[in-house]
């Protein structure tokens, strides 16, 4: 498999045309909201086995934040507002409830970074459309998973989800499971904001 350093880096951009590629540098700790034991236990499976790929670590609990990547299942974003202290986690809650609700958006991330550039924490937030409802949760667990165990560029899956079906079962696009592992190799930085980086991203991932 060749990935050109082009389309590696197109997954890093950001709309003003900066690179900017960051890795969790701490150990991964999920909670969820707003689903059943059987979903729950659905979306920790993806988290942790994408967390595998990349050679990253899960742990118990956060030291500074108890959990530090939490995902919210909501019918309509209004749900948000009457999560205890949430609004103490995402500034301006109320206001981004009211785009999200007016734009009809399904989903939406927010990252936190550590003084170093790389990611502490992720929120994970998933308005149940129709769309996503119809999307088997191992489908919708995956996708999630793989996109925030790397900050991707805005577009990065505009024009191609990271899944593709085997079997009629979703998995990971070969691509972008070796972008991820490369991604984290210890010799690279957890952060990176030259494009020069994709080309050593792109060398790793050479057959």
């Amino acid at each position: 498999m060749t990935v050109s350093p082009e389309a590696v880096q197109a997954l890093f951009t950001r709309p003003d045309g900066s690179y900017l590629c960051a890795r969790w540098g701490r150990p991964i700790v999920p909670v969820v909201f707003g689903v059943d034991d059987a979903t729950l236990a659905v979306i920790k499976g993806a988290i942790e086995a994408v967390v595998v790929l990349a050679g990253h670590r899960m742990a118990e609990t956060d030291p500074e934040l108890g959990a530090n990547l939490m995902l919210f299942f909501c019918r309509d974003w209004a749900e948000l507002l009457e999560v205890p202290g949430l609004d103490q986690l995402i500034p301006d809650l109320a206001p981004l409830c009211t785009r999200l609700s007016a734009s009809g958006a399904n989903q939406y991330r927010a990252f936190r970074f550590d003084a170093g550039g790389a990611i502490k924490a992720a929120f994970v937030f998933l308005r149940m459309d129709a769309a996503l409802a119809d999307l088997p949760a191992e489908t919708l667990a995956l996708s999630q998973a793989v996109q925030v165990i790397l900050l991707w560029g805005e577009q990065a899956f505009a024009g191609a989800s990271p899944l593709a079906m085997a079997g009629g079962v979703a998995v990971l696009r070969p691509e972008i499971a070796a972008v991820i592992r490369a991604a984290y190799a210890p010799v690279l930085p957890a952060v990176a904001r030259d494009a020069s980086h994709a080309l050593r991203l792109a060398a790793r991932m050479a057959p």
